[in-house]
């Protein structure tokens, strides 16, 4: 019997998640590892409070696992604080050696690698999109979490591009409580020709449904970095296909299992983003998405 860890920043009743980590063990099976058989798992989830995930990640080290599954930068820092030596396998972070989880791409040269969910350059094209979906767009709300540096540099990677398509870039803090992001996105859709844009991270996701709710009622375009804020309402979003993220994790736990070591697994770009279209948020907010757009389009909402 092999042990397996998983530590996940979300609520034990997230959808995505699940249906994520059923990917995930789908993708073992074939390699022959089957829960209750020849496989023992132990799941955490954190809610998205920064003391419950140490708390967690302090408590699945102790039961000296042969590898833990960690969703994103949140998780497997914290992991990372309490292990050099259990291997570590990230599903989706963003840009891992900026944010110190390793120290490169091809030698990541500890006990962590997995799979990048983007380079903090990408979030410039979350710009571009809103330009191209609401053209009348000069102000951005860029949402976004503080307490992690990768906030900070998908921000400033907006920032740098803002320029050249004449946007006013507005940060807004994701992180805070419900009614803090509720008076800052409403006191900045007192003025004309704004959008939004939800970065990765907590903050945002964690206020996922109070984002997409604010984003409609106030007749903001709104991009976002992954598929359930489309599914939730929202307009536009652009990311990584993070069940495909789960699917290829599942190759280097499997190899991990059966002998190798993380230093030696390099870390991948995701192979597939998804560029997914509500066209009936569109509708409600008078926007007519270029034909150019919805043919590039992997997903269209209706």
């Amino acid at each position: 019997m092999r042990r397996i860890g998983v530590l996940m920043p979300y609520a034990a009743d997230d959808a995505g998640s699940q249906i994520r980590l059923a990917a995930f063990f789908q993708a073992l099976a074939p390699s022959g590892w089957t829960i209750g058989s020849n496989l023992h798992v132990d799941i955490r989830w954190a809610a998205f409070d920064p003391g419950r995930m140490r708390k967690h990640a302090a408590e699945l080290v102790a039961l000296s696992p042969d590898v833990i599954l960690a969703h994103a930068n949140a998780a497997a820092g914290a992991l990372k604080e309490v292990t050099r030596t259990v291997p570590i396998v990230f599903p989706v972070a963003g840009d891992p050696v900026a944010t110190g989880l390793v120290d490169g791409l091809a030698r990541p040269g500890g006990n962590i690698t997995g799979f990048m969910e983007f380079e903090f350059a990408l979030s410039g094209k979350w710009l571009e999109l809103l330009k191209q979906v609401a053209p009348d767009v000069t102000r951005a709300a860029v949402l976004r979490d503080p307490t992690m540096g990768t906030g900070t540099s998908q921000l400033a990677a907006i920032q740098a591009l803002a320029p050249t398509l004449r946007v006013e870039v507005n940060p807004v803090n994701a992180r805070g409580e419900a009614g803090e992001i509720e008076r800052a996105i409403t006191a900045f859709a007192r003025s004309p020709n704004g959008g939004l844009i939800a970065t990765a991270g907590a903050g945002p996701t964690l206020h996922r449904d109070l984002i997409v709710t604010l984003a409609a009622r106030h007749k903001l375009p709104a991009v976002y970095f992954e598929r359930n804020f489309v599914a939730a309402g929202g307009l536009v979003s652009y990311g990584a296909d993070q069940i495909d993220q789960y699917r290829r994790a599942a190759s280097y736990v499997d190899r991990i299992l059966k002998g190798e070591k993380p230093a030696d697994l390099p870390v991948q770009a995701p192979v597939k983003y998804d560029l997914i279209i509500n066209l009936k948020t569109a509708k409600a907010l008078g926007l007519e998405v270029p034909p150019t757009l919805l043919a590039r389009a992997d997903e269209v909402i209706e």
